[in-house]
């Protein structure tokens, strides 16, 4: 059930087979032998190698669906009473929040409960915190489904940044500027819409999904770029190119969980220790100039 599951949300094998953690050829193995064993198809095999699930494999698919979600309920309710500071606690972070303000968190977090493990996974995603992909989120939007209770923590500024080097003590124009930007698949982050609505596309000279990378990308002169102002402002290798935070790109950063999981120990200590370090950072985290 769980093979189907996945194919059928990956939409190919090889999705699903990433999804499990198994190699495509024993993916592969197992679907034959679960069709040959219940004598019927449940994916037709299209062109380009897409699974698309025939009525059998939605039905199999659809129970196991609501398999999952029970067992992850069950799972939530165990783990919410679990009152003990020990065990791991699964915790996702954009990249650029894990590389700079995080760390001295959890370092402050890991002093204090020697006995918690945290995973944490370094994703732009939205993980599912229903399907336990992580026990709690720090997101950069508030949470909208009824099942999860967050926290705002802080507002986040951004703004334009460039090498000393290449910014100079004079104005700036940025038609004049080269700039580092985000793939061209990149549309709906707000980032890239602000880049690709003021700047002509020949003025952006280098590209990266990472933002982390476009970051020590402006730090070696390629071009300016926009980043947020608890990543750029701490960092002597670049300056402001425009002063003020950009109104139109201010941000919320939120800690998030389950509804089931939010009287645990494990998460009520992080929300307590990371969560309120992080609070104490909202001038970084909002732009405002520190003398």
């Amino acid at each position: 059930m769980k093979l189907v599951l996945a194919i059928a949300r990956a939409g190919s094998l090889g999705g699903g087979a990433a999804a499990l953690a198994v190699n495509h050829s024993t993916a592969f193995r197992r679907l034959n032998a679960l069709e040959d064993k219940l004598g019927v198809r449940l994916f037709e095999r299209l062109p380009g190698g897409v699974y698309q699930p025939t009525a059998a494999g939605e039905r199999v698919a659809s129970t196991a669906e609501r398999v999952e979600t029970e067992a992850d309920a069950l799972s939530r309710d165990v783990s919410g009473q679990d009152q003990r500071l020990v065990g791991s606690l699964r915790v996702t972070s954009s990249e650029t929040l894990a590389y700079s303000v995080l760390t001295a968190e959890l370092a402050r977090f890991r002093t204090a409960h020697p006995g918690i493990v945290v995973d944490l996974v370094v994703d732009n995603r939205i993980l599912s915190l229903s399907r336990r992909e992580a026990d709690i989120a720090l997101r950069v939007t508030r949470p909208k489904e009824p099942d999860l209770f967050g926290r705002k923590l802080a507002d986040i500024g951004w703004t334009l940044y460039g090498a000393p080097s290449l910014v100079g003590d004079g104005p700036v124009d940025l038609a004049a500027f080269d700039f580092v930007g985000w793939g061209e698949d990149a549309s709906g982050i707000a980032a890239a819409d602000w880049i690709n609505e003021r700047i002509a596309r020949t003025r952006v000279v280098y590209r990266a999904s990472s933002l982390i990378n476009q970051f020590t990308a402006a730090k070696a002169g390629i071009g300016l770029v926009l980043l947020p102002c608890y990543l750029g402002d701490p960092e002597p290798g670049l300056c402001r190119v425009i002063d003020e935070p950009i109104a139109e790109l201010a941000r919320e950063l939120w800690i998030v969980t389950h509804t089931d999981l939010r009287k645990t120990a494990r998460v009520r200590a992080f929300f307590s220790i990371v969560g309120d370090g992080l609070i104490a950072k909202s001038s970084l985290m909002r732009g405002e100039r520190l003398a």
